[in-house]
């Protein structure tokens, strides 16, 4: 009888498919991830009482204009036509804050994109919404119906001026930094699952190009922690799992348990090798994914009441409609982050032709956003999952002029407006600010990263001890939750 080494017998506990499920009954009970120096709380598994289960997470591609949707400013139109210099306010570009947040690539005299001087008016009219009061552009007509459940925050900014700030929204790193895992691989890492059949963390419309895969991305976490992207064609939800023509259930099974078994045999010789040991997590959830995934995603079974609530009758707002959809299934059935992207890659970037842009794109949203929020609230959802919706940067206050433009504005990192709902959050609030001219985040501001801090907040997670061995983060990286839109 052969000698059995510790290091195999470990390997084999670690590795093995009974080990796999042993690490995450262990991580439940926050054992695995409850090292010394960050202790997870006994109960919940987690560092803090969770005030939400789960996320979804929608990203609108290419950076849509924070004045022409959820922080209007009238002064864009009391001063139109005038170059910042002309009007009564500080004339931003000479601010401090803008020094203090701007990193281009090229030097700042050759790239000057967001300083054009000439203000560009409001595309469209903005009115007070519903109790609170908040100020929604005209765009947004069925999510300003749902304004008393949202808390918007206008002070947010980032540094990268370019669409690499996709990759930064979700990882806090600007192009020229070494990248960090996304924030969905943080929560995924940091909670484990609620659902042994489903993935920890669902993406949905993307990545959006292969260089935003870091959007989602896990990185020193391990493999097994990123992102998993589903297809929602009910007949191949997951075409690298598809059976061959002929081929049964239980012949798949008896395939992937082989493979299993000469992974297992690998991961003996390299205990240590990350992406081994995510084949082999992906092999198992794979073939438990087949039944689970279909059944999650088949949005047949719901009612036309709910799938009209979602849009998915009409052609301009199915895609959005069926993403959102699915992830509400998703996250009722216990999946911890899903991350939608519900238009395509860079398709809010208005260089020209907001007003045209912008009405398109809205209302290719508006109304399965809208309906997300209502269907959430009304299934009880809302007290248990928490909602982000964001964009990687805001657009400039003045207008371009790049190539003669005359419609259109540029990106604009130094302020801008997310919103966020649900779960532990404040309703019907506004926190934070932009000037006059919705140039600046006012006073320190809140920095993307303050915005992952809040999410694994309410998700039980302190950002500040969610670390690697061997892995140092930056201040910067952990971020600040931002207490003020706690409930």
């Amino acid at each position: 009888m052969p000698v059995r080494t510790r290091r195999g017998f470990l390997a084999d506990l670690g590795m093995g498919i009974t080990g796999m499920a042993v690490g995450t009954m262990l991580a439940r009970e926050g054992v695995v991830r409850g090292a010394e120096s960050t202790p997870l709380d006994s109960v919940t598994a987690t560092h803090l009482p969770p005030r939400a289960k789960s996320v979804i997470w929608i990203f609108l591609s290419g950076g849509f204009s924070h004045m022409e949707t959820f922080d209007p400013k009238p002064a864009l139109n009391q001063y139109a036509g005038m170059t910042f210099d002309k009007t009564p306010f500080e004339n931003p570009v000479h601010s401090p804050l803008h020094k203090k947040r701007f990193r281009s690539v090229p030097s700042e005299e050759i790239n000057i994109r967001d300083v054009y001087p000439t203000i560009f008016p409001l595309q469209v009219g903005f009115r007070k919404h519903g109790q609170s009061g908040i100020e929604i552009t005209d765009w947004w007509p069925h999510l300003a119906k749902q304004v008393d459940d949202l808390c918007f925050v206008r002070n947010l900014w980032t540094t990268d001026n370019d669409h690499a700030a996709e990759n930064q929204f979700h990882t806090g790193r600007h192009k020229l930094d070494e990248t960090q895992p996304s924030i969905g691989a943080w929560a995924s890492y940091g909670l484990g699952t609620l659902n042994d059949n489903l993935p920890e963390f669902v993406v949905l419309g993307g990545p959006t190009r292969s260089d935003t895969r870091e959007s989602i991305d896990a990185l020193y976490l391990g493999p097994q922690y990123a992102g998993i992207p589903l297809s929602l064609d009910p007949a191949n939800p997951l075409p690298f799992a598809q059976r061959y023509g002929g081929q049964t259930l239980q012949q798949q099974h008896e395939e992937y348990e082989a493979i299993g078994r000469l992974n297992e045999l690998s991961a003996v010789e390299y205990p240590e090798d990350q992406a081994l040991r995510a084949r082999i997590r992906s092999y198992e959830l794979a073939f438990r994914m087949q039944a689970a995934v279909p059944e999650a995603i088949d949005l047949a079974q719901e009612t036309e009441s709910t799938t009209k609530l979602y849009g998915l009758d009409n052609d301009a707002t199915k895609v959005a409609g069926q993403r959102l959809l699915a992830a509400r299934r998703l996250v009722e059935r216990g999946v911890r982050f899903v991350q939608v992207f519900p238009s395509p890659y860079g398709s809010w970037d208005s260089h020209q032709q907001l007003r045209e842009n912008h009405t398109r794109q809205c209302a290719s949203v508006d109304l399965p956003v809208a309906g997300l929020i209502q269907d959430l609230k009304q299934r009880g959802l809302l007290d248990d999952v928490v909602v982000v919706f964001g964009t990687e940067f805001g657009r400039t206050p003045g207008l371009e002029l790049r190539g003669g433009g005359n419609t259109g504005r540029d990106h604009h990192p130094n302020g801008f407006t997310i919103w966020m709902a649900g779960a532990g959050l404040k309703r019907g609030h506004v926190h934070g600010a932009t000037d006059e001219l919705g140039y600046h985040a006012l006073g320190d501001g809140h920095y993307v990263t303050d915005l992952h801090a809040t999410v694994l907040h309410l998700l039980g997670l302190d950002n500040r001890r969610l670390e690697i061995p061997g892995r140092k983060r930056l201040d910067i990286d952990h971020g600040r939750v931002i207490e003020e839109i706690l409930a």
